[in-house]
């Protein structure tokens, strides 16, 4: 499933225009990443946890030439099932 498929399926159950829908969804994913990049988690009861965490630093190597190179710590973004979406899944 894709963005729009996800949007028409959310209109479609809903009753809400797709204008609509498409409205509020960008709004939660703009605020999703907005806590993320300011450091914080964003919690959603039974669904799951949006975080972010540290990736240390590590020796990796150029698959061309073999060439050991240093990789840096980079700081990713995480999600974490919640238990109500884990029993759905299974």
């Amino acid at each position: 499933m894709n963005k729009t498929d996800l949007i028409n399926n959310i209109s479609d159950k809903s009753g809400l225009t797709k204008k609509d829908v498409e409205s509020v969804l960008n709004s939660f994913l703009s605020e999703v990443t907005d806590a993320l990049a300011g450091g914080d988690k964003v919690q959603l009861i039974g669904f799951g946890t949006f975080e972010t965490r540290k990736r240390a630093g590590r020796t990796g190597r150029n698959p061309q030439t073999g060439v050991a190179i240093e990789i840096a710590e980079s700081t990713v973004p995480a999600f974490k099932a919640g238990n109500k979406l884990k029993e759905a899944v299974k």
